[in-house]
């Protein structure tokens, strides 16, 4: 206990005024190998906090395999874990193998020293586009394999690796009562936009277009209930817009504005300040609570 208390002091007194003076979060909880001794528990923001506790993801079952283990970030809430291994199971019924699983989160979750800006609370995770052809893959093949893209180079639709056992897929795991939202390639709403029927609203509604997501999908959960801790993600327009579903905003925003910007008229807009990014983030920038994270071993 004396030992805790002093690691923990030794934390807080790093933590001087000066940020530059400050070493960063993402190195420290990069080094962490193990979860904290501690009931788990997401702590922050989805893009700024830590997790208490995790469990570690099997890395293989008879329904999934994780892949990229070399990383260690196959760490999560015990809820993440058990959505995923239930996931797998839905898998099978639109005629895939099972799930070849992404990142997850470090083991005590926190800012990454490269890669996810979020994937810090451990309840985000992103599920590979590839079905997989088998579950036996070793250590070594799960480093070389690479997923497939669903998504064209130009942005702008979807490739013949697009199927609709994808769109069932991901049907499934929006359906799901513990799923917050699901980011895919704007390419892939548009298409499942352009396929929808009034059925699909209240699912639909759960997946959002965002950049770089064409090998994988992101799946983020809700904060467990009882997550104190845990920051609520504030609704988006859609969600707070009666049954919407996104689709109107997609298809005019990310084919016109996003992919095709309007030309600027009149005096230059002032360059705004750049905002810090996760990789630069501090102990001081994250929770509090964070500190005692990485104490507790």
């Amino acid at each position: 206990m004396i030992r805790k208390i002093v690691t923990i002091a030794a934390l807080l007194l790093a933590l001087p005024a000066g940020a530059g003076a400050q070493e960063l979060a993402n190195k420290l909880f990069g080094a962490k190998a193990t979860a904290s001794a501690q009931v788990p528990s997401p702590i922050g923001a989805y893009a700024k906090g830590c997790a208490a506790g995790l469990v570690q993801m099997p890395e293989t079952g008879p329904t999934w395999q994780a892949m990229r283990l070399s990383r260690n970030r196959n760490w999560g809430q015990p809820e993440m874990i058990a959505f995923l291994q239930d996931l797998s199971i839905e898998a099978q019924k639109v005629g895939w193998a099972g799930l070849y699983i992404g990142d997850i989160s470090q083991p005590r979750g926190g800012p990454m020293t490269g890669g996810h800006a979020s994937h810090q609370i451990g309840l985000d995770a992103d599920i590979w586009m590839l079905p997989p052809k088998r579950l036996n893959l070793t250590r070594a093949e799960r480093e070389s394999i690479s997923s497939i893209p669903v998504r064209s180079a130009d942005q702008r639709s979807i490739t013949r690796n697009w199927t609709n056992a994808h769109r069932d897929l991901m049907k499934a795991a929006a359906g799901d009562p513990r799923v917050d939202r699901i980011f895919v390639a704007a390419a892939v709403k548009i298409e499942m936009c352009r396929t929808a029927k009034k059925s699909d609203t209240p699912w639909l509604q759960k997946i959002r277009p965002i950049a770089g997501h064409d090998t994988h999908f992101h799946v983020r959960l809700k904060c467990p209930p009882g997550a104190r801790a845990c920051e609520v993600q504030a609704p988006t327009v859609s969600e707070l817009s009666k049954g919407g579903n996104g689709c109107d905003e997609t298809l005019t925003w990310w084919v016109t504005d996003y992919l095709n910007p309007p030309k600027r008229t009149g005096k230059p807009a002032e360059p705004q300040p750049r905002k810090r990014g996760p990789r630069e983030y501090t102990m001081a920038d994250l929770p509090a609570q964070c500190a005692t994270v990485l104490a507790s071993d």
